[in-house]
């Protein structure tokens, strides 16, 4: 299937072919296009139609013809890469420990009800996460690197036993030939000195949670007394980045209905300094005043359009940063997994709430219909993990001529649950937003390739 779209460069529109099947991408004029929508597309706009009507048959049948020799090369129209495909779950290569239920922040919009999930604020403890590590080994198989997430909540509350599970982890992987490799979210309260010099030497990445310029962050971000805490997040936030140097970390925020111009907050944070960004849009209930409305989406895929040109411009010098959403490998593009299933959740990835349940992810922890088994009992409902291992792009009607279904996998499982009740649903908003961060990825990818 061939996907075709613009993208406004300079005040300048450019034309592209994307195949989804093969992964090519073509630059062409205005002519080239409109005789490709034509041919590929559901449908043309009533200008687009009239300016195809007055091409002469002569250039449509020159430009069909080199249509038709690029689907002889497998360019154009490539046939499916992929006809069946179920997800592995014979062995578990990452694991998101849940090392709190508690937080020293009340986010408005946070998923998880004060980092709570509905539960006690239960502090993991040490045994449970040693036994955590030791079913992530005794699971493991072939798999030599293997991955933590030290995930709350706010982990930093309960950084002792982070601590200790990352020294026992270390231990128990040397003698099996493995490797960890950790990770950390935090929202940056408790990032002093010792914390800073602990966290950059023993993870892998680390994770600051930011979401963008004060009135945003304060706006929605609180302590638990309703006092704003901007001013410590980002001055903390700044001096773990200094110290950092080139290791991985990268900042992430969420936009809501109160930020729909959350460009600014994004190239704000690069005024700070800050070079790895991810701003993500916020899920929500419809009955939620931060949710993000469909009316609200024409104006949230316009500042994608206004972000991706101060993109391009910001990397051309000293302000060069990536944008999560903006990275993109033509030359490669993700593995199989990656492609048919996306985040691996409840399959090769689970998480581990802090008495030592075990669900698919993060986003499932406390829904005890979800519920794998225990670090204690191990993995005693499979049938739910064959259940996520047989829901990829192959098995989703709605992901079948969908252009960024190999660059998002079908979605995220949790989204898509929430919102129609099936693990196989589709989250449409979710897929408009993906669909429109892939074709600027893939606008920006030509142009700076052009340099």
């Amino acid at each position: 299937m061939v996907h075709t779209f613009t993208y406004k460069h300079n005040g300048k529109p450019l034309y592209f072919l994307w195949d989804i099947e093969s992964g090519s991408l073509l630059n062409v004029d205005y002519v080239a296009f409109l005789c490709a929508k034509n041919k590929y597309a559901k449908e043309m706009t009533s200008l687009e139609m009239e300016d195809y009507n007055a091409i002469s048959n002569e250039s449509k049948a020159e430009i069909l013809d080199e249509i038709l020799e690029l689907e002889k090369e497998g360019v154009l129209d490539a046939k499916p890469q992929y006809l069946t495909f179920n997800k592995s779950y014979k062995y578990l290569k990452a694991m998101c420990l849940h090392i709190c239920h508690d937080c020293n922040m009340r986010c408005e919009y946070c998923f998880a009800n004060e980092g709570t999930y509905n539960t006690e604020r239960d502090y993991m403890s040490l045994e449970v996460g040693k036994k955590a590590i030791d079913l992530l080994l005794a699971n493991c198989g072939i798999k030599k690197n293997l991955e933590v997430d030290f995930f709350g909540g706010e982990p930093l509350l309960n950084l002792d036993v982070v601590k200790g599970i990352v020294d026992y982890a270390k231990v128990e992987a040397e003698k099996r030939g493995k490797r960890f490799s950790f990770t950390m979210t935090t929202n940056c309260l408790l990032l002093n000195d010792d914390n800073i010099k602990w966290l950059n030497e023993e993870m892998d990445n680390v994770v600051l949670s930011i979401d963008g310029r004060r009135c945003v962050h304060d706006g929605v971000r609180k302590s638990p007394t309703g006092n704003p805490n901007f001013d410590v997040v980002l001055k903390n936030a700044i001096k773990f980045r200094k110290v950092r140097g080139d290791k991985r970390y990268y900042v992430r925020g969420t936009f809501t209905a109160k930020n729909l111009d959350f460009s600014e907050d994004i190239l704000y944070l690069n005024d700070q300094g800050f070079d790895q960004i991810s701003i993500e849009p916020v899920v929500l209930p419809n009955s939620h005043h931060l949710v993000i409305k469909d009316e609200h989406l024409p104006k949230i895929c316009e500042e994608y359009d206004k972000l991706a040109e101060s993109y391009i411009e910001r990397r051309k010098g000293e302000k060069w940063f990536n944008f999560f959403h903006y990275m993109i490998d033509l030359d490669h593009g993700p593995c199989v997994n990656k492609r048919l299933t996306g985040c691996g959740a409840g399959t090769e990835y689970v998480a581990v709430s802090p008495i030592g349940e075990i669900y698919p992810c993060h986003q499932f922890v406390g829904e005890k219909e979800y519920l794998i088994g225990s670090v204690y009992d191990g993995i005693v409902n499979e049938n739910i993990r064959e259940r996520f291992s047989k829901n990829t792009v192959l098995a989703k009607e709605h992901c079948t001529d969908c252009p960024a279904k190999y660059y998002c996998g079908g979605g995220c499982a949790a989204n898509a649950k929430n919102f129609t009740g099936k693990l196989e649903g589709q989250f449409e908003q979710g897929c408009i937003l993906t669909r429109k961060r892939l074709e600027n990825s893939l606008a920006i990818a030509y142009i700076e390739k052009q340099k």
